[in-house]
């Protein structure tokens, strides 16, 4: 390998780079464009669940009740004088849920009987319905704790649970999301931009000059390599910079211990562009194949929206080909959790593999021929 040549075709993928808005454009405008999307715009997070509330027969018990769910930060609770008018919103999607004091409600209280609370939820979205309804148990919980105390007695519950969350107490989607999304853009920038910018070459007619020259082929896929790790380590930084100082998601892990997994998880990023590329010599057929083997599985089958355990065991045997799978888990454990070494040496040791994989398929299938 001579390093002269190799030094020139770095440069000259770097012009490269720098003469083309679309490599620049994915590779740090994409990450900002992502992250505002998915920090802002998404969220798994339950918050203001308009909620119809219908009292038969108003007294200072249900105004107390009434007012619990008014002060909550979950619900925007909205009065209807009728149940028919409540399940009328219901049905309109207006509201996701009734809670329903009847008549009897405030004198099963005073004669110290068991009162019952009508509940409604709607169940189209099974988890949007399961946080629901959890909040209202905590809202009823509370304000039995708040009467109790006002009649001057303890309130008495058989099992009195302590909770207490770890790595994630306020319950933010976010600080879940935006690690697990790192993952996905640099997927994005390591194997869409690589297969796209090779098969472009190979389009234009460049690659064969490449070809004619002296360079082997080597020295020809670290021209093509080096370049692209500095973007994707650069739209990683980038994306790091953006997670904590914008949306404040904590990093409690090493940050050197982030950059020894996101060049891991780069290598193996870069690895299948390379190789897509070399089976796909189109544009368009290139970008099709990257984003179906690579974006997709990133996004759906590595754990950055959906719980894996939860899914089909076929589905979850087939994660543990998607290298996100690892990265995402590294990612949340660094940022939520720590230096958890049991999670960050066998994921890394997962992707260090994959990495020599695909590199060596790449390396074994380039050949200084036109066919």
């Amino acid at each position: 390998m001579n390093s002269r040549r190799l030094r020139g075709l770095i440069r000259k993928e770097f012009l490269q780079i720098l003469r083309d808005p679309s490599a620049i454009a994915i590779a740090f405008f994409l990450p900002v464009f992502l992250l505002f999307l998915f920090g802002y715009g998404v969220s798994l997070d339950a918050r203001h669940i308009p909620l119809a509330v219908v009292v038969d027969q108003p007294t200072a018990e249900t105004s107390a009740f009434v007012g619990g769910l008014q002060q909550s930060f979950y619900f925007a609770p909205k009065l209807f004088p009728s149940m028919q008018q409540a399940q009328a919103a219901l049905m309109e999607r207006r509201v996701d849920g009734i809670v329903w004091l009847r008549s009897n409600f405030s004198r099963q209280i005073l004669q110290g009987n068991t009162a019952s609370i009508g509940v409604f939820v709607n169940g189209v979205d099974a988890n949007n319905a399961r946080i629901a309804e959890g909040y209202l148990q905590g809202v009823w919980q509370n304000w039995l704790q708040q009467r109790a105390l006002a009649a001057g007695h303890p309130l008495i519950v058989p099992v009195d649970g302590k909770d207490r969350i770890w790595f994630n107490p306020a319950l933010r989607s976010r600080d879940y999301l935006v690690p697990g999304l790192i993952a996905v853009i640099m997927t994005l920038i390591g194997a869409l931009l690589t297969a796209l910018v090779v098969a472009r070459e190979w389009e234009r007619g460049t690659m064969e000059a490449l070809m004619a020259t002296p360079a082997q082929m080597a020295e020809i896929l670290l021209g093509k390599l080096i370049p692209y790790y500095f973007m994707g380590m650069g739209g990683m930084l980038l994306s790091v910079a953006l997670a904590v100082l914008l949306f404040a998601v904590p990093l409690r892990g090493s940050f050197a211990i982030l950059l020894l997994a996101s060049t891991l998880f780069l290598l193996v990023a870069l690895g299948m562009g390379l190789l897509i590329s070399s089976v796909a010599r189109n544009q368009f057929v290139a970008g099709q194949i990257a984003i179906i083997v690579t974006f997709l599985p990133a996004f759906i089958l590595s754990g950055f929206i959906f719980y894996i355990p939860s899914m089909p065991t076929a589905i979850q045997v087939i994660t543990h080909i998607v290298a996100a799978r690892y990265f995402v888990s590294i990612l949340q454990t660094l940022f939520l959790a720590g230096n958890v070494w049991s999670i960050i040496l066998w994921n890394s040791l997962a992707l260090l593999l994959m990495a020599i994989f695909f590199l060596g398929v790449t390396l074994r299938r380039s050949h200084k021929r036109l066919d």
